[in-house]
């Protein structure tokens, strides 16, 4: 229903305003807040299902993808929008704030409406934050990687999952990386997950140790694929699935199937193209279901009881135990006397 410069959407019984409808969102296509709105609408089941009940934080671009963006960690209802849901989540600093809550598809558009393309996902449900149900594992593209060498890298991944029981599911990053989601039993907090990642990202290196690496500091990684495992670190967000990024090619973060390792090509996976393959195709993570999270964690047990450390932490959080000096390895040696 349309009024005024508003388009009206009837979603999840509540009415959303979508104004300025045909304001341009993606310049070099030319496709509008309201054709964002109508792609959520079309891939709105797996959507939900891969983040329906998590806390997000909102990425809002009010000039559209080309425009400068700003965070947004906290919401309040106002009386436009009373059904609003929030959840109290904090930050590694103890800050807290009240995020938007994806209960539903209503919200998601509400989002939207206020400039959001995407959503960065937490790793929790708000109705049980103290325990991380999803182990990302992030294939970041260092300088040098090229895409094939990801795929590379992703097969590695799935194959050593599989060595261990464990059923993973890749996505795009909706740029030139990989994401491989594990669903756990919510059973372990953050700094569990984040040590089974660790403990992944070590195992693959030795696996692969020429296409894959572990190593925090660039200065160390070459031209290999890094295993970013700090994106579980606790309170850390992700990119989501299903997710439009902030690119001249309105990229998806988009899931598919381990059949396609070998011909996804993230460029052709859009705003316009992704409905099509839902409707097509149905949902790749249709399978994903909740999995035990001990046979990494026995691998992180193997490599404390050998004498390795953690890993380095972010900057942003406190000093952990057992975490080697925050100092970049070529630093550490011009200070050494």
């Amino acid at each position: 229903m349309a009024g005024g410069d508003a388009e009206v959407l009837d979603v999840a019984g509540h009415e959303v305003r979508i104004t300025s409808p045909g304001k341009v969102f993606f310049p070099e296509r030319g496709e509008t807040k309201l054709d964002l709105a109508r792609y959520y609408l079309a891939v709105a089941e797996p959507l939900m299902a891969a983040m329906g009940g998590r806390p997000v934080l909102l990425q809002r671009f009010p000039n559209g993808a080309t425009g400068s963006s700003f965070f947004q960690k906290r919401v309040s209802p106002t009386k436009a929008d009373p059904w609003l849901t929030t959840t109290r989540v904090s930050t590694p600093n103890g800050t807290v704030s009240d995020a938007l809550v994806a209960v539903d598809l209503a919200h998601v558009l509400w989002a939207v409406n206020m400039g959001c393309l995407g959503f960065h996902v937490w790793p929790n449900t708000a109705a049980d934050p103290g325990h991380a149900d999803e182990l990302r594992i992030d294939l970041d593209p260092s300088p040098g990687v090229t895409f094939p060498m990801i795929r590379e890298a992703a097969a590695e991944t799935k194959a050593l999952l599989d060595s261990l029981g464990i059923a993973s599911h890749p996505k795009t990053t909706g740029s030139r990386g990989i994401h491989v989601y594990v669903r756990l039993e919510p059973r372990w907090d953050g700094y569990q997950v984040r040590a089974a990642a660790v403990a992944a990202a070590r195992e693959l290196e030795r696996r692969r140790p020429e296409l894959v690496t572990a190593a925090w500091w660039k200065e160390e990684r070459g031209s290999r694929v890094f295993i970013d495992f700090n994106q579980n670190a606790p309170h850390k967000t992700v990119f989501g699935a299903w997710s439009v990024r902030a690119n001249p090619h309105a990229q998806v973060s988009a899931p598919f199937g381990w059949d396609e390792l070998a011909t996804i090509e993230p460029r052709e996976l859009t705003l316009a193209t992704v409905p099509t393959r839902v409707r097509e195709q149905g949902d790749p993570w249709a399978a994903m279901a909740p999995q035990s999270l001990e046979p990494l964690l026995a691998l992180s047990e193997r490599d404390l009881a050998a004498g390795l450390m953690d890993a380095p932490w972010p900057p942003v959080y406190p000093k952990m135990p057992n975490e080697p000096p925050r100092v970049a390895p070529s630093r550490a040696r011009k200070d050494t006397p």
